[in-house]
């Protein structure tokens, strides 16, 4: 005799305890199925018939006792090579057919492949064979409302083939046919019998068991009669052997799948139940899109209204340094600053632009009209170092400067309040401590900064003219110094600062000041304004993850009894933990790319308003990889709560 395929030895199970009656509903069953045998299982009901099928197909495990499968103790095996044996070497055939009402009969027969990692061609082809086989070619896209009974319980055939189905597990399969269609259905597994496989099949219907070569029968969870004898091994045409079974069972129970494959499935299953459940869906997906749109959003809003201040703050010169004579100490004179010190300074690499300054406020006069005034003299870079560009008219040239002319820029509050708005200034005479200027171009409006004298009421002249005609002095008061590279401010001060000891052989007598502290002060101001409306935000994306684990746990409650077939065919704890989270993850995207797509209809509104909005692109891809983590993090509770229920009980659930 070879090694039986299935050897039970004094099989016992019983449910409750503890706080419920024991009901022990299998009792000491001892039996061994060889390959090649067809034997029927019969027993009324109650009698443990269905447990006992749940025990061979590695569904249930018993209370006591031994179960050996070609030759390998059963109890021995983990998780994952269970549901190894029940891919690779069962194959089930229920009596509710235990379809998944969202696959066509395609993809159901398709599924114990996928679990298997059997590459897609090859599974399709498969699967469209198998159906073909058993008339059901035009019906592969059909979904299993769209079939009969009969044609449900040939996909559900199809699909105990599709790994082989060396041994074909039958529970009740004629039970809810009508008589023609059971006959099909018998016919079908009398074939398969005569072909090798080993078919066990439960029934109540002792016409039904009459088919198989062997009848056992059971009854209050016992063996009562065995019509087994020393040729039942030898009946039907032999099967696969036990010992390469087991071979293939030490190879394979580690292999780990095609995980793209699974992926995919599990994507495309995730798609499916989305689109079926739209409503539901679109009220989930709420939560995340407002989510993401609201942290887009603010964000975009901080991100618009800090840089409109720091450019604001960059008009008054963000990468500006001043040079000043100081008095080294209470007892000492200040230091001169001289032009020699200005062409020192202005060699420096990290200088980009250099501008003498001489002024103070001074008289000056139109017509009848006397104001006072900030009267500066500086040269030809005054517009480029402050970011301050002529509005009408020009701004001096360098031949101007040169030649120490007679010309004035204004700004906007001198022409307002000197020369009026009606009179046009370009080409007018201000006296300017009686000396007269033309005016030759209006500096834009800039207002003022932090508080100081408004710096539209200021009047800009060559240096080379203010030191002549109004101040008499060559040496500038300070000297206005433009940094090449904004981001090195600090370095350009103490390159500065280590040239003009040397100039003043080590004296101190002058001193370097920025308005950079003032301007990095803003920014973290900014920076922590946007991250408070981002974090605000970011509340409406917690809520909608919570709506996420909300839904994906009725999901898994309302779909336990496809987790149960999934399980049976197959299918390991990872791939139902891979299969709800994949679904949690896709809802979170979809809502993730909704949100994204709605920000920016609202950015877009927004700057319609001359609203300040900047989109960052780290901004929207945070959000979105917040959203699918939210996705994990909320859809993994129910994911796991999914791949650790038990097989039987959510075969049987409602």
């Amino acid at each position: 005799m070879s090694t039986p395929l299935i050897e039970l030895r004094d099989i016992r199970k019983s449910y409750g305890g503890v706080d419920t009656p024991k009901v022990e509903v299998v009792r000491g069953i001892s039996l061994a199925i060889h390959p090649g045998e067809f034997v029927a299982i019969v027993g009324a009901s109650g009698s443990g018939k269905s447990t006992l099928m749940n025990i061979l197909g590695c569904l249930d495990r018993p209370t006591s006792g031994g179960y050996l499968f070609a030759g390998k103790d059963v109890a021995e095996l983990d998780s994952d090579e269970l549901a190894w044996l029940r891919r690779e070497a069962f194959g089930f055939v229920f009596q509710g057919y235990h379809l998944i009402a969202s696959g066509s009969a395609q993809e159901n027969v398709e599924m114990p492949a996928i679990y298997a990692g059997t590459p897609t061609a090859e599974r399709h082809a498969r699967a469209s064979a198998l159906l073909d086989r058993l008339g059901l070619a035009s019906r592969t896209g059909n979904r299993p409302h769209q079939l009969s009974g009969g044609q449900q319980q040939r996909v559900s055939i199809a699909r105990a083939l599709m790994n082989g189905g060396h041994i074909i597990l039958a529970d009740e399969p004629t039970g809810a046919l009508d008589s023609q269609s059971g006959a099909e259905v018998m016919a079908l597994l009398d074939e398969l019998a005569s072909q090798g496989h080993v078919v066990i099949l439960i029934t109540h219907d002792r016409e039904v068991a009459a088919r198989a070569k062997r009848v056992i029968e059971i009854r209050d969870g016992l063996i009562v009669s065995d019509s087994a004898n020393e040729r039942s091994a030898a009946i039907g045409a032999p099967g696969l052997q036990a010992e390469d079974l087991r071979q293939r069972q030490d190879q394979g129970a580690t292999h780990s799948g095609a995980w793209k494959g699974e992926m995919v499935e599990s994507l495309q299953a995730a798609w499916r139940i989305m689109w079926i459940n739209r409503f539901r869906t679109a009220l989930t997906l709420l939560g995340i899109v407002i989510g993401v749109a609201s942290v887009v959003v603010m964000l975009a809003v901080g991100e618009g209204s800090k840089r409109q201040v720091m450019a604001q703050m960059a008009a008054f010169g963000s990468n500006i340094l001043y040079l000043g004579a100081s008095a080294p100490t209470l007892r000492e004179p200040a230091g001169l600053i001289t032009l020699d010190d200005v062409a020192a300074v202005g060699s420096l690499p990290q200088v980009k632009m250099i501008m003498p300054v001489i002024g103070d406020k001074l008289m000056v006069r139109y017509g009848n009209n006397n104001q006072q005034f900030y009267v500066g003299g500086n040269n030809t870079h005054f517009c480029e170092i402050f970011n301050w560009p002529v509005v009408q008219g020009s701004f001096f040239t360098e031949a101007d400067e040169q030649a120490a002319a007679a010309v004035a820029v204004i700004g906007q509050k001198v022409k307002e309040k000197l020369l009026g708005a009606q009179v046009d200034p370009i080409g007018q005479y201000i006296l300017v401590e009686n000396v007269p200027f033309q005016v030759v171009g209006i500096l834009a409006g800039k207002g003022a900064s932090s508080g100081d004298q408004d710096s539209d009421e200021r009047i800009v002249v060559p240096y080379s003219a203010a030191a002549i005609r109004l101040f008499g002095s060559r040496d500038p008061e300070y000297v206005t110094i433009a940094t090449a590279d904004s981001r090195r401010v600090a370095e350009t001060e103490a390159a500065i600062d280590r040239l003009m000891l040397k100039l003043h052989h080590g004296k101190r007598d002058y001193e370097l000041s920025n308005d950079a502290a003032l301007i990095q002060a803003e920014a973290r101001t900014q920076n922590t304004l946007s991250l408070m409306l981002g974090s605000i935000a970011a509340i409406s994306l917690l809520v909608g993850g919570i709506g996420v684990m909300n839904i994906m746990l009725m999901t898994v409650r309302e779909r336990t009894r496809e987790i149960g077939i999934r399980m049976a065919t197959g299918a390991r704890q990872r791939d139902i933990l891979r299969q709800f989270l994949s679904e949690a993850v896709l809802l979170s995207m979809v809502g993730g790319l909704t949100g994204i797509a709605l920000a920016l209809l609202i950015g877009g509104v927004l700057l319609l308003g001359n609203i300040a909005v900047a989109f960052s692109l780290v901004a929207v891809l945070g959000a979105f990889a917040c959203a699918v983590v939210t996705g994990v993090v909320f859809g993994f509770m129910p994911a796991r709560k999914a791949a650790r229920l038990d097989p039987v009980k959510a075969l049987t659930s409602e």
